[in-house]
């Protein structure tokens, strides 16, 4: 199974400055999908969820161009090809 990542510029850094990121293993759900892309790049785990195992209340998780709190959370089932993109708030003023 592979899965594709969309990593946004604020945590390209976290992630040897790549854009996009592919990995091949076996994922079930959005939150197995994650913990793939958090054993190669440890550092992005923390900017996206808390302590206690959840979303940031910044970041927005989407599954094939879908919110994934709309999908089920971290449980949404993914298949072969999925692309997950990670995306945390941008505020200025």
């Amino acid at each position: 199974m592979t899965i594709h990542f969309m990593i946004p510029g604020p945590l390209r850094e976290l992630a040897r400055n790549q854009d996009r990121v592919r990995l091949k293993g076996d994922a079930r759900s959005v939150s197995d999908a994650l913990a793939m892309l958090w054993k190669d790049y440890p550092g992005l785990r923390d900017r996206v969820i808390t302590e206690l195992g959840e979303v940031r209340p910044h970041v927005n998780i989407f599954l094939n161009g879908e919110s994934i709190r709309d999908l089920g959370g971290l449980g949404a089932a993914v298949e072969d090809g999925a692309e997950v993109v990670i995306l945390p708030a941008v505020s200025g003023g």
